[in-house]
């Protein structure tokens, strides 16, 4: 199992807690227009949460908020017990790095560099060790059953194997919590069953925690809790 380094720059700001994720009325505008409405929600560690609803209803919106990629007007917001509002842009961009991995519907590789330079780049941008992040990235290119396509570029890849080495990008740097927006909606139902097994695997290998936005309902049914949003609130819960 891959160990999570200890980051002394952020090390917790208030107590620890079973949560791995605490936001608080998390209110957000864009001109005229409200989005979020006093969002609070807490996601346990190792827990994977499904967040489903109409279009327009916040679901990226706050996707992006917890995983500091935007700002809210206010609430709180409290990764890993670092309350994430309270660090300045640099501060952030780092915490960020280290500790929140990405999943995208339309995978986002560099197209000129093979599956694994997609997938180091994370570790590069963070500083460390180049031969550490490859043989790490590597490993995951194994655990995900491509290492054979270590040296293809996406372009030779499927679009499941596109979505996995996405996943292996986003896992690189061992973060706490992986945040995934629409991660099956460009797969075919084969690929996007693969890669819905596939984030319940990680979760039992690695102990992150888990927020995916989705419209596939099987997905969303397999989280271990379903929320709906409607209208920049959240509607329901469900186990």
């Amino acid at each position: 199992m891959i160990l999570l380094p200890i980051i002394t720059e952020f090390l917790p700001l208030t107590r620890k807690s079973e949560w791995m994720i605490i936001v608080k009325d998390i209110h957000k505008s864009y001109g005229s227009l409200e989005v979020l409405k006093g969002i609070s929600l807490e996601v346990g560690k190792g827990e994977i949460v499904s967040i489903m609803g109409a279009s327009g209803a916040g679901k990226s919106t706050l996707l992006h908020i917890i995983g500091t990629l935007d700002r809210a007007d206010a609430g709180t917001i409290e990764l890993n017990s670092v309350n994430v509002r309270k660090l300045s842009d640099k501060k952030l961009a780092s915490f960020r790095n280290k500790h929140i991995g990405f999943v995208f519907q339309f995978h986002h590789l560099l197209p000129e560099f093979t599956a694994l330079e997609n997938i180091c780049i994370p570790g590069f941008i963070g500083k460390r060790n180049k031969r550490e992040v490859e043989r790490e990235a590597i490993d995951l290119l194994d655990f995900m059953g491509l290492k054979d396509r270590s040296d293809h570029k996406p372009g030779e890849l499927s679009g499941g194997e596109q979505q996995r080495v996405a996943v292996a990008r986003a896992l690189i740097n061992k973060p706490d919590v992986i945040l995934a927006d629409e991660p099956s909606g460009n797969l075919d139902s084969a690929s996007a069953l693969e890669l819905h097994t596939l984030f319940f695997r990680l979760r039992d290998s690695f102990k992150q925690t888990y927020i995916i936005v989705t419209h596939n309902t099987d997905l969303g049914n397999m989280a271990d809790r379903k929320l709906t949003m409607r209208d920049g609130k959240i509607e329901k819960t469900s186990a």
